[in-house]
């Protein structure tokens, strides 16, 4: 880690979210304004534009700020310098899946080269609360996983944002990620490992 200065105004890294509509973004960014109370279904509404959202955390002992934008952001999204970017889906449509590969995996070297390669990027599988095993739509955590991984994604997580589970797990492997780009070396892992959380 770099030096830490405790009178410097803490790093502020920007997190995208993309995504098909409707996979949960913002849900999972309600579920995340909850702080401590991770248990509650009562979620409060987000606004477009309000975005960012932001949140202050503290981590290694020291502070940090993380602004959270997705495809709905008042500014255009493709103008960003994100220093992470969360390719979401929805576990119960494998063609939110199939978007990532074909759509918004693509978008990233379009838009945010040549820092593209320097930018992590975490595969998120949301509505995991959604997942039955006699539905054919639903995607799997190996087929997420082989997909993230043909990507070159750095990470591989799923969470319900609706209930809860797994969504501080998530959070701390997005905070981890998103503070490693403040350090010398940066975000990026070569090669890339994908983790199911």
């Amino acid at each position: 880690m770099s030096t830490y200065d405790p009178m410097a105004d803490p790093p502020e890294l920007t997190i995208l979210l993309l995504g098909d509509a409707e996979v949960g973004k913002s849900t999972y960014l309600s579920r995340l304004t909850l702080g401590s109370h991770p248990t509650t279904t009562d979620l409060p509404t987000l606004h477009d534009l309000d975005q960012p959202f932001t949140f202050d955390i503290k981590m290694y002992n020291r502070p940090y700020r993380f602004s959270f934008h997705d495809t709905s952001t008042p500014s255009t999204y493709t103008l960003l310098r994100p220093h992470l970017i969360i390719l979401c889906y929805s576990i119960a449509s494998r063609p939110s899946l199939h978007s990532l590969r074909t759509h918004w995996n693509p978008l990233i070297s379009t838009h945010f080269s040549p820092a593209s390669d320097s930018i992590p990027v975490i595969t998120l599988g949301l509505k995991r609360d959604l997942r039955r095993e006699d539905d054919p739509a639903v995607v799997w955590p190996q087929e997420g996983v082989r997909v993230a991984q043909e990507m070159r994604c750095d990470r591989y997580c799923e969470c319900s944002a609706r209930t809860g589970e797994l969504c501080r797990e998530v959070f701390e492997d997005v905070a981890r990620t998103a503070a490693m780009t403040t350090t010398r070396e940066g975000g990026r892992t070569a090669p890339p490992d994908c983790v199911v959380q």
